[in-house]
Order: structure tokens, then sequence, then C-alpha cells
């Protein structure tokens, strides 16, 4: 074996052109987003200033192709800018991931892409995902929104709930069940049939959450996605895919949060000395540095397996119910060793909690991870958990 290999080509080691990337959305997101994060965060308006500045940045709808106008990014470079611009404003964060997601699945499934996209780029169009219902949340499988047949398209009847970007969006990728079995819809929100409902959320505040009903809304037969009956296989390839970008994200709030505790303990004096003189302050720092650098590596792992076409549920499992969990421990401990200080919201650390607690629930709760890491691990012997029951998967 030879040792002149080059960084390419060493496992392990991202290439010098992501590097560069991170490097570059790093400085952006730290001199143009950091500073107002914490104003935006305790605001329910949607920042649309900070939608048109990452949109110009080309952050947005970042793996839409050139003929679209878009950059065609890897899953990787998408991981990098979802983790930079989070180290620096969480809700931007979301934007990038979000924007990425949903257009994502105009592009490969819409017919109206190349209408929509250019406008989607530019930072004018804002798309959400309506899966998740009041009577089944990770059952996706389970859905009563309903999809009939009429002249010109369909009909669609019920409701969907926990809708991430719900309160700004324009149009939302709604999933509903046909006579062949679920499918996607592309919806206009302003639609009269259409209502909307605000939920009042701790964190993710700038992005909203909220519920959605579509009373006999009228969507034509060019705003199906994809194959009729084809929803469910659909948007479940996505979530191996979106549970590493939010794990990236979670564990950059916290390693921010750490920044700050760090710089706050060699300032910050007991006893005539900084508290990072004590190692009941520095000890936990290291773990918490060694525990977030490990599950970073796991969402690059599984971001390398999807662009190799391999197999990768399990390792987004582990993303999923792991990184926030590590992540929420780490800003926890920043804010007990602030003090008091910690304990206000003068300070970001506490918006920074709430922010990355919204990562708990969505795209699977961390008891649904471990139940598709069982079913993964132990194969057929562990069918019949909740999970398989009448062959449904999971979702958010």
């Amino acid at each position: 074996m030879t040792s002149h290999a080059t960084t390419r080509e060493i496992p392990c080691l991202l290439s010098e052109e992501l590097e560069l990337f991170r490097e570059s959305v790093r400085s952006f997101a730290s001199t143009k987003l950091a500073d107002g994060y914490l104003e935006r965060a305790l605001s329910e308006e949607f920042p649309w200033d900070v939608y048109r500045l990452l949109a110009a940045q080309g952050l947005i709808g970042l793996e839409v192709g050139s003929e679209h106008g878009g950059q065609g990014a890897d899953h990787l470079a998408t991981g990098i800018a979802c983790e930079e611009v989070a180290r620096s404003d969480f809700n931007a964060a979301y934007m990038v991931f979000s924007s990425t997601m949903t257009a994502s699945l105009v592009q490969r499934h819409s017919p109206l892409a190349a209408d929509l996209l250019p406008a989607l780029l530019r930072g004018e169009l804002k798309l959400c995902l309506g899966l998740t219902e009041p009577g089944s949340g990770s059952d996706a499988a389970a859905m009563t929104t309903v999809a009939e047949h009429v002249a010109g398209g369909w009909r669609l009847r019920g409701e969907k709930t926990s809708v991430t970007g719900l309160p700004f969006a324009h149009k939302a990728i709604v999933f509903a069940r046909t006579d062949v079995g679920p499918s996607a819809f592309l919806v206009d929100l302003d639609d009269p049939s259409v209502s909307r409902q605000r939920f009042r959320d701790p964190g993710l505040r700038p992005v909203g959450r909220g519920s959605v009903a579509f009373d006999s809304t009228f969507v034509a037969q060019e705003r199906l996605l994809g194959v009729e009956g084809r929803g469910f296989t659909m948007v479940m390839h996505e979530f191996d895919y979106s549970r590493s970008l939010l794990g990236l994200m979670a564990i950059a709030v916290a390693e921010a949060a750490i920044e700050m505790t760090v710089a706050y303990a060699c300032e910050r004096e007991t006893f005539g000395r900084p508290i990072a003189r004590y190692q009941g302050v520095t000890f936990p720092i290291a773990e918490h540095l060694t525990r977030l650098e490990a599950a970073r590596w796991l969402c690059y792992r599984a971001l390398s397996l999807r662009l190799a076409g391999r197999p990768h549920t399990r390792e987004a499992a582990m993303v999923k119910w792991w990184a926030p969990h590590v992540a929420l421990q780490a800003i926890e401990e920043c804010v007990v060793l602030h003090g008091h200080v910690g304990w206000s919201d003068e300070m970001p650390l506490q918006s920074m909690r709430r922010d990355v607690s919204s990562l708990l629930i969505g795209d699977g709760t961390p008891q649904i991870q471990k139940l598709i890491i069982a079913r993964e691990t132990f194969g057929r012997i562990a069918s019949d958990d909740p999970v398989r029951q009448n062959g449904r998967e999971v979702a958010e």
C-alpha cells in the first residue's frame, strides 16, 4: 500500500472543495446572519429579507439543477450548508433545509418544475410539506385526507397538521389518498377552500408551524407529483436524507453554544481565577465536543452512503434520535455554565435550546427511530412491531 494518496482519496476526509465551500458559507452566515439571530428567533414574523439573502447566496434550493438556474449541489455540500448556516441562525438553516427538500420533490416529480423552481431560487416562492395528520403522526400510511377524481383533476378533503413553514408558504406539497393509494399534490394555499391555523410554538418561531384544512379543494391534473398511488414511496425515500441534514443542524447549534461558553469561561472569574481553570467546567465541554464530533461523522456517513446509492436507513435513524439528544445535552450544559445569565432571553442560549428541541419530534420521534434501527438490525423477527403493522412505514 502506498502512502502518497491525496486528500480526495483518503477515506473519512471531506474534499478540499467541500472544505472551501464550508469556509465560504460559514463566513457568509457569521457576518450576515449571526448578529440578528436572537431578535429573529423571538419574533413570529417570517424574515423575507433573510430568505432572499440566502437565495442570492445560492443557498435556497441548493440541489436544483443548472437547467433551472440552480447549482446542482450534492448531498454532502447541502449538509455542510445546513450545518454552517445553523451555526449562526437555526431558523435560516431551516429555510435552506426545507427549500432543498421541497425543491427536490418538485424538480424530480412535477411537470411544473420549469415554472416554479426559478421563483423559488430567487426567494420569491416558499413551499411546505403536508404529511402529518391529527390522528396519525409517524403512521403516515394511516392518512385520512382523500383526493377524489373529478373532471380535470381532483378534489381534496381533509386536514394536515404540524406543517412546518405553513404560515408563510405559498404552496404545499400535500399527501392524500386516492383510489390507487397515497399520492402527492401541489396545492395553492391561498385557495378560498383552504384554511390555515398557526400554532404557538416555543421555538422555530419565525418559520412557523400549523394545520391546514381542505374543503373540496380543486387540484388540477398537472399538480400531481410523480405517479398516482406512489406518493408514499416518494416521501419515505426523502426521510432518510432529511434526517441527516437535521442532525447536522442540531450539532452546529450546540457547537456554537459551546464556543460562546468557552469564551465566557475564560473571562468569568470566581475565587480570583477564570472558571476555565476548573475541570468541572472544562471536562464536560470536552465530553460534549467528543459526542458532537462523533454524531457529525455519523451524519456524513449517512450522506455518503446515499451519494453512493447504498442503503442508509439505519444510519439516518441513528442520526435522527441521537444528534438532537447530544446537542440538547450540550446546550443545557452551556446554560448551566453561564449561571443565571444563561437563563435569560437576553442571551441566545434559550432560543438555541428551544429551536433544537423541535427536532425531537419532526421527521420522527426518538422512539420511532429506534424501532427503525431494530427492524433494520433484527430483520423479520421484529416485523410485528407497530412500525410494520399492515405493511406501514414511518414518517413524521
